[in-house]
């Protein structure tokens, strides 16, 4: 996965974590819960604040 993921990221990170409510998650968890995840294989300078909601977004979607 890449940052660009965003879909596939935020579904991993809701198998992983389905007991966190993502509004809660701040970007530097974020960012690093993202970069542990088994299939993400990207830089960690490429993400930022826009992906990283673009992720959190996403995930909020799932957790719905």
């Amino acid at each position: 996965m890449k940052w660009t993921d965003t879909i596939r990221i935020a579904e991993a990170l809701y198998d992983k974590h389905p007991d966190i409510d993502p509004l809660t998650v701040r970007f530097t968890d974020l960012h690093r819960w993202v970069m542990q995840l088994e299939d993400f294989d990207d830089d960690p300078n490429h993400s930022g604040e826009k992906i990283l909601e673009a992720i959190q977004m996403a995930w909020i979607e799932e957790a719905q």
